[in-house]
């Protein structure tokens, strides 16, 4: 392999390393602008059913990004949104068999807030702790309804995913926001949801931002301004009422096994727990390695400094197009 040769594909492998660094040094935010499923690359999901070892914690609220993970299966074997992609390419189970995504479920009981607000995290301790689940990389709780305390306690959930990503450098720990309750943007339950994010996306933490997911349906219409609570009732005409639901009346309007599916989805619609496993397969997808659809690559230009960059730190001098070393001036 002659010199130049040898410093091009240099000089790709650290612009490759460089795209990872700075993806590595940028929040991962999972809200309602990633809940299209068809965007991730069958590439992207395979990667990650290859990559990943979750764990995951949570009550009845939680459930829905789990329960929708299930139905998606049957959903998109069956040409749902129009995939095309191969059979199963979705399932889920405790340990990964048969080529599956490795995720358990209820890995520990329990959830953000209960029993109490801070168990949650010895018992992540347990569990990362214990050899047999030595594999584990990803680790994601959820609320019920706890989110709807004071800003010191969610202060207190934030320290302590902070101590746990020092303590398991090896494993990602997934934040996440809690459910809608109805009291719209002035209330306390969206001011700590957006306590999080915003120190999600200070910290260039993971976020799966549940409460964002179910304020917006398909077409993206927003409803965190008209009251919308966890069921995706919602005030229509701001008489102080909810008299209106957005994902019910997006169903009605669209066909079933089409552009949605049903599944059990606890406290709210199918369409709602539908939109929180497409936001699941995204986050995975983004775990386990996919830029995202809107990445750029690095340009032909970067290529190239780099390459030169190489040639200086290496001192091998500098190089004509035709391969010949010049000799570095004095």
């Amino acid at each position: 392999m002659n010199r130049f040769l040898k410093v091009v594909l240099l000089a790709l492998s650290a612009t490759a390393l460089t795209a990872r660094l700075l993806m590595a040094a940028q929040p991962i935010i999972i809200d309602h602008q990633c809940t299209d499923i068809t965007r991730i690359p069958q590439a992207a999901i395979e990667q990650a059913k290859a990559g990943l070892h979750i764990a995951y914690g949570h009550t009845s609220h939680g459930s829905q990004m789990t329960t929708g993970m299930t139905g998606l299966v049957g959903f998109a074997n069956g040409g749902g949104l129009g995939m095309a992609l191969p059979a199963d390419i979705f399932a889920w189970n405790h340990g990964g068999t048969n080529g599956a995504l490795d995720l358990h479920d209820y890995f520990q009981d329990g959830d953000l807030g209960n029993p109490d607000r801070t168990t949650w995290a010895q018992r992540t301790r347990d569990y990362l702790d214990d050899a047999a689940n030595a594999d584990v990389n990803v680790a994601i709780w959820s609320w019920c309804g706890q989110v709807d305390t004071t800003a010191e306690n969610i202060n207190l959930y934030l320290s302590l995913m902070s101590q746990l990503e020092i303590e398991y450098p090896h494993v990602r720990f997934v934040y996440m926001t809690g459910h809608a309750d109805g009291t719209g943007e002035s209330g306390n339950v969206h001011l700590r949801n957006q306590q999080i994010r915003d120190y999600c996306m200070a910290n260039n933490k993971i976020l799966y931002d549940f409460y964002d997911i179910e304020c917006w349906d398909p077409d993206r219409i927003y409803y965190g301004d008209k009251g919308a609570d966890d069921g995706c009732y919602y005030d229509s005409d701001n008489n102080g009422s909810r008299d209106a639901n957005w994902a019910i009346d997006w169903q009605n309007a669209h066909t079933m096994g089409l552009d949605w599916y049903t599944c059990s989805s606890a406290h709210s619609q199918p369409l709602n727990a539908n939109r929180k496993a497409y936001a699941a397969w995204w986050l995975w997808a983004r775990l386990g390695g996919w830029a995202g659809p809107e990445a750029q690559s690095v340009s032909a230009v970067d290529h190239w400094t780099i390459a030169f960059i190489l040639l200086a730190v290496l001192g091998v001098g500098t190089l004509d197009l035709s391969g010949r070393k010049k000799r570095p001036t004095s």
